[in-house]
């Protein structure tokens, strides 16, 4: 289990710095994140986010979006053709204060 729990931590690191590379304003709001948060995850090295993956906690969570439940609810027909697989669900960092922001709709 440690192993998987390594693989997504390091996983969730490389997209985390993918997605601060390419926009960092967009990064920080889809992943809930500080500005110090994301310039620590920008700044780190390969060896720095393996250690930091090798957490015995996962770095993300994640969550069901309550956008698509709402609408899946409130539309005729759609509720009863929803499986729990067609449910999407996003991933967003813990900060460290422990608050997230929403991402802008």
């Amino acid at each position: 289990m440690l192993t998987e729990i390594k693989n997504v931590n390091l996983s969730y690191l490389k997209l985390a710095q993918r997605l601060l590379r390419i926009d960092k304003a967009m990064g920080m709001a889809s992943m809930g994140v500080t500005e110090k948060l994301a310039d620590f995850i920008l700044n780190l090295t390969m060896e720095e986010a393996e250690i930091l993956a090798a957490s015995t906690q996962l770095l993300c969570r994640f969550g069901v979006n309550g956008h698509v439940i709402l609408s899946a609810i409130t539309n005729k027909g759609i509720a009863e053709r929803m499986t729990s697989s067609t449910l999407t669900a996003d991933a967003g960092c813990l900060p460290v204060d422990g608050k997230r922001e929403l991402p802008p709709t």
